[in-house]
């Protein structure tokens, strides 16, 4: 599996933001689940969001909890992340992953700036 992701930016204290994350390769239809990391400068990778490929089973972190929002374009083979209210502590790369087991390594893709000022 590819994974291309895309909608990064600089925003201002508040606004939105949408990222998509595009899968290709014949292992697509072995996808079990999508999701969303972030990276901060000098901080470790840490967990944002995740979906069953179905769609079902959105699960968050608590710090993005009623603000994101992750859901599955079936006709792109992407994920996607609507992230709301954003504030400068959500400043990171953005990486999406996908899984094609429960107890998998996860597949990386490349990431996607984040910036948010305040």
């Amino acid at each position: 599996v590819q994974l291309q992701a895309s909608g990064g930016g600089l925003v201002q204290d508040g606004a939105s933001l949408r990222l998509s994350c595009e899968a290709s390769g014949r292992s697509v239809s072995g996808i079990y689940k999508a999701a969303w990391f972030r990276q901060a400068p000098g901080k470790e990778r840490e967990f944002v969001a995740s979906i069953a490929w179905n769609g079902r089973n959105p699960n968050y972190a608590d710090s993005v909890k009623g603000r994101f929002t992750i859901s599955r374009d079936n006709a792109k083979n992407a994920v996607d992340l609507q992230m709301n209210s954003l504030k400068p502590e959500d400043t990171a790369v953005y990486y999406c992953a996908t899984t094609i087991g429960p107890h998998t390594a996860w597949i990386w893709g490349q990431g996607t700036q984040v910036t948010v000022s305040s």
